[in-house]
């Protein structure tokens, strides 16, 4: 009842923060999420500073200020709290507090106070909470909020009205809580900032469903509790869905996540993600770059190879401004099956997910385990890179399996999805799945996507981590019966045909026969008349 009240008013705080933009000309800006963001962040880390130092210092919960109290403390009693905080809480002074600036509200020039104090809260903390780019830069946690009011007269009152809105309940008492539960909450935070914009690197929001079938597969239930010191990587990670899901299940204390997306603004999500879900000592790992050109992660000189990588990339996208940077010696071993080539048209459906795929699978440390979401088409693809690809994983034994997924199970694509699972310690049986016609239909305004059932993801899970063969569901192949069909990873070619038979009389065998009869007589007349309009048609032309 706590978990649900609780839930509720932070989605208020959230719509109300919304409401407060809306009033000064920011909603649907393009900064809006910015402000969204950073503000409700500013309270959390408030929040979860009051939270940790009344543990270490039980006295401040009995106090009727804890501000207060720490704030008459000595200096050097402030320092040894904070050294005895956990390195997830972010270091903060007494003139950060939500109260000071509340009590401050009223003072000339209260944004410039506002801004402040939030880069002075980013700059104190900017070696836990930067992100990197792949230039080495690094993005600091805050920006001046009040800014993105262009006109400088309601700045003050923006930010009082932010402010105000701060004080009303605190999240101490959420702070036990479990992933489920802060998912729900960043769902809910960035469901607005967070859909296909059209633009060069669009971002989706990877389905739970998919990320649960992801996760369950890649750490089956009887591996959970077992693994620890593992690293976890998603070269195009967005806000970061498919490694909050994998962290889960491994434990956010026992792995390590790394990251690489082009995008700021996933980046930024990324981060918040991290700073919820109780895995801010991998912040220093998230990296804002392009992962075909700048790959960041390494060992030395060699490519850092991972234990898990989850991945979800862009399928179709003009990369043609580099293209040709990659298609040069230095990354022969990575794209070893090839760069696609840039067309003479739609350069924008250039198959990125091609060179994503490869540096997945270098990237994977021996005995690793991968998961990726592909376009269904690259499973049955009979040439070219994808073809290659899916070669390259069976002649080296490094396959676990495919999931293909039902149709319009990401609402922003219509492209038909599958799931591909690596596993470079696989020497035996590989799963194919063909989970095409489960889900519901449903329409989510203009668009319809289907969603699966909890049963129905359950499903999936079981019978591949089971390895089951299931009559038009499911079948478990070797490596030479891949090869065999010419590398194809559909389960619909490897179910069985059946024939019925069933006892006819004379007479209904006659029957038959003539039915087959007529209708190839309408079929030949059918094509007889179109030959005709083809053939009248060309000679039109001809005369023209």
């Amino acid at each position: 009842m706590v978990t649900q009240e609780f839930e509720q008013r932070t989605r208020e705080l959230i719509d109300s923060l919304k409401a407060i933009c809306a009033a000064y000309g920011l909603g649907n800006d393009g900064n809006e999420f910015k402000i969204i963001t950073q503000v409700f962040l500013y309270k959390f880390l408030n929040d979860k500073f009051a939270f940790e130092a009344k543990k270490i210092r039980p006295g401040l919960a009995n106090a009727e200020s804890w501000e207060a109290a720490i704030a008459a403390m000595s200096a050097d009693d402030r320092d040894m709290l904070q050294m005895q905080m956990g390195a997830d809480t972010a270091r903060l002074k007494p003139e950060h507090f939500i109260a000071h600036l509340f009590r401050n509200q009223n003072a000339p020039e209260f944004a410039k106070l506002f801004d402040d104090t939030l880069r002075d809260i980013a700059i104190s903390n900017n070696d836990i909470f930067a992100v990197k780019t792949d230039g080495g830069a690094k993005i600091t946690l805050f920006d001046r909020v009040s800014e993105f009011i262009t006109d400088p007269s309601k700045r003050d009152a923006f930010c009082r009205a932010l402010i105000n809105k701060l004080g009303d309940f605190s999240f101490e008492r959420i702070f036990n809580e479990k992933y489920d539960f802060y998912a729900a909450l960043f769902e809910y935070l960035i469901k607005d900032y967070n859909k296909d914009s059209g633009g060069k690197y669009a971002e989706y929001y990877t389905p739970h469903a998919v990320a649960k079938i992801m996760a369950a597969i890649l750490v089956p239930d009887n591996e959970r509790g077992t693994i620890k010191n593992v690293s976890c990587y998603d070269p195009s990670a967005g806000s970061g869905t498919l490694l909050m899901n994998i962290a889960h299940a491994i434990g956010e204390q026992r792995c390590s996540i790394y990251s690489q997306d082009i995008s700021q603004k996933s980046s930024s999500l990324l981060r918040l993600n991290l700073i919820l879900n109780n895995l801010v000592h991998s912040i220093p790992n998230i990296i804002q770059g392009n992962t075909m050109l700048h790959p960041y992660h390494r060992e030395g000189k060699a490519l850092k190879k991972f234990d898990y990588i989850v991945s979800n990339p862009p399928f179709k996208m003009d990369f043609s401004d580099f293209r040709n940077e990659l298609d040069t010696k230095e990354h022969q071993e990575r794209f070893f099956a090839g760069v696609p080539n840039i067309p003479k048209q739609a350069k924008d459906k250039m198959a990125i997910y091609q060179l994503f795929l490869q540096h997945i699978i270098y990237s994977l440390k021996p005995g690793g385990k991968a998961a990726v979401v592909v376009p269904t088409g690259f499973i049955t693809a009979q040439s070219g890179i994808d073809k290659g690809i899916r070669q390259y994983l069976v002649d080296h034994k490094m396959l676990a399996g495919v999931v293909s997924m039902p149709s319009n199970i990401f609402a922003t694509t219509g492209t038909n999805v599958s799931i591909l699972f690596i596993d470079a310690a696989n020497q035996g049986a590989v799963v194919l799945i063909d989970a095409s016609s489960l889900g519901t239909k449903i329409k989510d305004g203009k668009t319809q996507k289907t969603l699966l059932s909890t049963e129905e993801e359950d499903r999936i899970i079981a019978t591949f981590n089971a390895k089951q063969a299931v009559e038009d569901f499911s079948v478990v192949v070797s490596y030479d019966d891949i090869a065999a069909k010419n590398y194809s990873l559909s389960a619909g070619q490897y179910f069985d045909v059946k024939i019925e038979y069933s006892d006819l009389t004379p007479a209904q065998f006659a029957e038959k026969l003539q039915g087959f009869t007529d209708r190839l007589d309408v079929l030949f007349k059918e094509s007889s008349g179109l030959e005709q309009e083809i053939k009248k048609q060309l000679a039109g032309l001809r005369y023209e």
